[in-house]
This record gives structure tokens, C-alpha cells and sequence, in this order.
């Protein structure tokens, strides 16, 4: 199973004061939203699904995902909406005001398909810069775009280069029980929303963890990586992570919220932040943990929601 991405890095430069929220990305988002629709939508229809260009307009396929008509993966009968292929994590501003000529990054993850649409990123982060941005409209200028310290934009040349996309390697699942235990430790650096039950869960063990990357991840190959269905043996692996133990969980509710200008109204979008441990026979599951920490788990992920980082794996003996 392989999903072809990239990260890639943005630089802008601020030409006005820019005032962001002290997390940004609803603001970028948004923005994003808003003005990629205005520079691509040839109808100018409020609603996609009725539109006829909707199943070859760029802005549908990014922004307005959704399944094809029939599709059953995963019981995506329950689901009107696929995962967007696209990730924005928002620059660490921490509510304090951009000066003009202060520079800041952020950073953009494109997964399969998306990947042919980077120029339009680029060209709608720019029209941003253009328009302006955050409380008070503050403009600014974007820089360049880089993949792994290798430029793929600048300012200068106006140009973007051809950049070859990484891989996730996802294998099948093997569950050894000669495996030894281990301990990991994971930071979620911006709030994660999974849902258990049909509500936000609260506390978050191994077993639902993986249950939600399985279908994240799984979903993300099949309908933007021209993939089949993963060969995932799933009621198997979710059995398996719940035998996996929480040692330490220092996890806790984190309220955000956001305005949304297309449905007019303030969403609540709090999630659990902070770090959990984990110990058991989690050696198998690490492809899957690693490859969530660059496409996020849990829901909000376009706005960089669900971020964690894999800080230390080590073997240890089960007393």
C-alpha cells in the first residue's frame, strides 16, 4: 500500500500588521476556501453537488470532497464527505500581532491526486497575500514554497518546478506473539476530535486510535490514491490494539472555535491535547502511527487539526 504526499513549506512576508488568532488555522482555511472558490468557480453556484461541473472542477474535488455515488468502503454509506486531500498547519503565531517585514511559514500536506493541484495552491495562498488575511485584512507577500529545503516556488521566477512526491509505506498486518512489548510516547500538538459512539471521545485509547487511522488513512488511498481496498484484516488489528495499555495519559480538553462565514454561525471544535503513553505489542502498529503523524488523525484535520508527534518508542520488560 503506497500513498504518494508531500509537505511542503510556504514563507510569506507580512506587508501590514497581520492580526491572526493565537491558532491560525480556521483563519488560513478559510481564507483558502473562500478565495479558491472565487478564482476557479466558473458557475457560481452555492452548492456544488448540484452543479454540473462539479465532477471536473478543481475547487469540488479539493474543497467539497465527497464519495462517489455507490461507494461502500468502509461503510462509507454512513458518510456524506470523504477525507479532504489536503492538510494546512497554520503558522505559530500565539496571538501576538505580525509586524510588517517579520516573515512567517506555514506548511501544506497534499496527498495522491492533490498533488497535481500545488499551482493552485500556490496561486490562492498568493491571491491571499494579496487580499488580505485575519482581523483587519493584513496582507502580505509569499516568498517561496519548498519540498524538503528544495525550492519549488519563489517570488522571482513566478514559476513552479516539477517535485517528485514521497511515499507512505504501509505493509500488511502481522500480529506476532512472540513480538516484544513496548512503550511509546505521543504528543498531540493541536487538538484531536475522534468519535466514539457518536460523541467526542474524551479519553482516547490505543484501540480507538487505530480504528480512526485505519479509516483516515484508508479512505485517503482508496478515493485520492486510485488505491483498492487496504488488505487489512481490521476487526483483527482493532483486537489487537486493545490489548494495548494507556500507562500514562496526560490528555486534556482543549476548547477552539471558529467562525464559519459560509454557514454564518460560530462551531465549536474543542479536542484532547497534550500526551498519552502507551505500552504492549505495538511494534505492528507503527507504519500506521507514523503515517498519521504526517496526515493527522481524528476530524478538522484540513485545519491542521489532530497534529501529533511519535516521541520515543523503546522495548521494555512486562513485569
Amino acid at each position: 500500500m503506497n500513498i504518494p504526499y508531500r509537505r511542503f513549506s510556504f514563507t510569506v512576508q507580512a506587508n501590514d500588521p497581520l492580526l491572526l488568532p493565537a491558532y491560525a488555522g480556521s483563519t488560513f482555511r478559510g481564507a483558502f476556501g473562500t478565495v479558491f472558490r472565487r478564482m476557479v468557480c466558473a458557475l457560481r453556484q452555492k452548492e456544488c453537488s448540484s452543479c454540473m461541473l462539479g465532477g471536473s472542477c478543481s475547487y469540488a474535488y479539493i474543497f467539497e470532497t465527497a464519495p462517489p455515488e455507490g461507494a461502500r468502503f468502509l461503510n462509507m454509506g454512513k458518510y456524506t464527505r470523504i477525507p479532504h486531500p489536503f492538510i494546512i498547519e497554520p503558522p505559530a503565531t500565539d496571538g501576538r500581532v505580525v509586524r510588517p517585514g517579520d516573515r512567517l511559514q506555514f506548511h501544506l500536506v497534499l496527498v495522491g491526486r492533490a498533488l497535481e493541484y500545488l499551482p493552485y495552491f500556490i496561486c490562492t495562498f498568493d491571491e491571499i497575500g494579496k487580499s488580505g488575511i485575519g482581523k483587519g485584512r493584513g496582507g502580505y507577500v509569499l516568498l517561496s514554497v519548498s519540498a524538503d529545503n528544495n525550492a519549488v516556488y519563489d517570488r522571482e521566477s513566478g514559476s513552479v518546478r516539477p517535485c517528485r512526491p514521497a511515499s507512505l509505506e504501509l505493509s500488511g498486518w502481522s500480529d506476532n506473539e512472540a513480538e516484544p512489548d513496548m512503550k511509546i510516547h505521543m504528543l498531540f500538538q493541536t487538538p484531536v476530535r475522534i468519535q466514539s459512539e457518536r460523541r467526542l471521545a474524551t479519553e482516547l485509547p490505543f484501540a480507538l486510535l487505530v480504528r480512526n487511522l485505519l479509516r483516515r488513512i484508508g479512505l485517503l488511498y482508496h478515493f485520492h490514491c486510485g488505491g483498492s481496498e487496504p488488505a487489512w484484516n481490521v476487526q483483527e488489528m482493532i483486537a489487537a490494539a486493545g490489548a494495548v495499555s494507556v500507562q500514562s495519559d496526560k490528555l486534556k480538553w482543549h476548547d477552539w472555535e471558529r467562525y464559519s462565514s459560509r454557514q454564518k454561525t460560530a462551531m465549536k471544535l474543542g479536542g484532547l491535547i497534550g500526551d498519552v503513553t502507551y505500552a504492549g505489542k505495538i511494534r505492528p502498529f507503527l507504519p500506521l502511527l507514523k503515517a498519521g503523524e504526517i496526515l493527522h488523525a481524528g476530524k478538522g484535520t484540513s485545519f491542521g487539526l489532530g497534529k501529533y508527534v511519535l516521541q520515543e518508542a523503546e522495548i521494555y520488560a512486562k513485569q
